[in-house]
């Protein structure tokens, strides 16, 4: 009995399939014109969902993500890393291009993204499966989590995700994640702290360098200060000492 994830893949190849058959009837309508002559077609050399080889030994597969793997043509699961797939933000139904190179690496690529719907739910954890989840219109949507991990997301917090357009699905993608405690909080503006003038604040001391002692001058010996009332009025002058 066919699984869900076949149900998916064979929904996706009969809509693209549809899509292109409108395509190459428009084409060969607008190249046939009036004389009706329509030119040779060459057949493609893959289609959605097919698997070939190229010359240098690489294996092409191209598949359905259904939220945690990629489906197959011929219904076999092929995993993707979570962190691709997080970062990514990949969606349940995308089309996916997977290269299996010659030395065993696995590279996808994402070919055909279906379109996306924008929601925002509150994260959740499934105690008997010990999974995280998304309650969002009503329904809880798995997540990744290397996408809790990656966003530091806790229990509670709000969550953006993305979830394919009119259909149903069972994952979403994250794409953000407001903290709960952020959630609600207004930034306050600072003022510029202003300090009224005062005496002490206006003042200001000029300290004068102290005068080199002068030659021949003893320790302990007695100095005397000479009045500056008997010197020229410079500013800035510096009083003449008597030894």
């Amino acid at each position: 009995m066919p699984t869900s994830n076949q149900y998916v893949l064979i929904r996706q190849l009969i809509e693209a399939a549809r899509n292109n058959l409108d395509t190459a009837t428009q084409l060969l309508r607008s190249l046939a014109g009036d004389s009706g002559a329509l030119p040779e077609i060459k057949p493609p050399t893959h289609t959605a969902g097919s698997v070939q080889r190229t010359e240098q030994g690489a294996v092409i597969i191209e598949g359905v993500f259904d939220g945690q793997n990629m489906v197959g043509p011929d219904g076999k699961l092929y995993s993707v890393p979570a962190n691709y797939a997080s970062k990514s933000k990949l969606v349940e139904g995308d089309l996916l291009k997977l290269t299996i190179s010659p030395d065993g690496s696995f590279i996808y690529k994402q070919i055909g993204p279906v379109e996306r719907e924008r929601v925002v739910g509150i994260l959740t954890h499934d105690e008997q499966t010990d999974e995280f989840r998304v309650l969002a219109k009503s329904q809880l949507f798995r997540i990744l989590l290397a996408s809790v991990t990656y966003f530091k997301a806790e229990l509670g917090d709000e969550v953006v995700v993305l979830i394919p357009k009119g259909t149903v699905s069972s994952w979403a993608a994250v794409e953000n994640v407001i903290k709960e405690q952020m959630a609600g909080i207004t930034p306050l503006a600072v003022d510029a702290v202003t300090v009224p003038k005062t005496a002490e604040t206006t003042s200001s001391v000029t300290d004068v360098p102290a005068s080199p002692r002068p030659r021949g001058r003893k320790p302990g010996s007695k100095v005397k200060a000479v009045s500056t009332e008997a010197l020229p009025s410079d500013e800035g002058a510096v009083p003449l000492i008597e030894i």
